[in-house]
């Protein structure tokens, strides 16, 4: 089986609908491309008990978890201090990250807000910080990143060759217009029955024109069985009387 992973979504403005989380898709869709099985997502507020106690829930249930959110200089940025307390571990100065960001700064310009960007669980593993230097970190199986999405994905990247791999998920999408889910539904679950090892998904879709239709993907561990049951789903739409299109709709 492949690796596990959850996804933890840590920050107040999120759950308000201040800000629009885009950091889950990106690191869902490259954990597919590691062969990484993402299990589960929670988005959790920044409330101390809540953060620990979630930690402490999902590192012991899944092999990886990732946080985003929480780790920059202001008084609500609370995930680091909290990663420490749930692995039982002082929060402090670490000294590599604390050079880099005093490097970073103009003279005068490193205060003590920006030093809390370098505190650190004791015997965290830094992840590196192209964009704006200040760190991620790996404590066990906890990367904590960044909440902005360019950092985000910097450290990701940065983090992803030293993760534990699996067999990527192959994924096979055809779609066709004027083709609904009510039309599709005992056929498609005809070719999923015959297909039990592959994920069959139906996605409807509007196009800005105003044209509807139906997207469907298959996706599994299984290469060969993903392209048997994407012919199937192929020659499904065909014998409905629609033409499938390879690939996903176009936005």
């Amino acid at each position: 089986m492949n690796p596990t992973a959850c996804i933890l979504v840590i920050g107040n403005e999120i759950l308000s609908g201040r800000t629009q989380d885009v950091n889950v898709q990106y690191i869902a869709r490259r954990l597919a491309e590691l062969g990484i099985s993402l299990m589960e997502v929670r988005v959790i507020p920044d409330v101390r008990e809540t953060i620990v106690t979630t930690v402490c829930d999902v590192r012991a249930r899944f092999d990886h978890v990732f946080t985003t959110g929480g780790i920059g200089p202001t008084h609500d940025d609370i995930t680091a201090p909290c990663i420490a307390e749930a692995f039982g571990v002082p929060w402090s100065i670490h000294p590599e990250s604390f050079g880099l960001l005093e490097a970073h700064f103009p003279p005068g310009e490193f205060n003590a807000a920006r030093q809390r960007m370098a505190t650190l669980p004791e015997g965290a593993i830094p992840i590196r910080n192209p964009v704006s230097v200040a760190p991620g970190f790996s404590m066990g199986n906890v990367h904590v990143m960044a909440g902005v999405p360019r950092i985000m994905r910097a450290m990701f990247e940065e983090l992803a060759p030293g993760l534990t791999h699996g067999t990527p998920v192959t994924s096979i999408s055809w779609y066709a217009l004027d083709l609904y889910e009510g039309t599709l539904a005992a056929g498609l679950s005809d070719v999923q029955s015959r297909h039990g090892q592959v994920d069959i998904g139906s996605y409807p879709f509007r196009r800005p024109d105003g044209r509807r239709g139906v997207a469907l993907v298959s996706k599994g561990l299984d290469a060969p069985a993903v392209h048997q049951a994407a012919d199937a789903v192929h020659d499904l739409i065909e014998t409905l009387g629609f033409t499938p299109i390879a690939g996903e709709p176009p936005p």
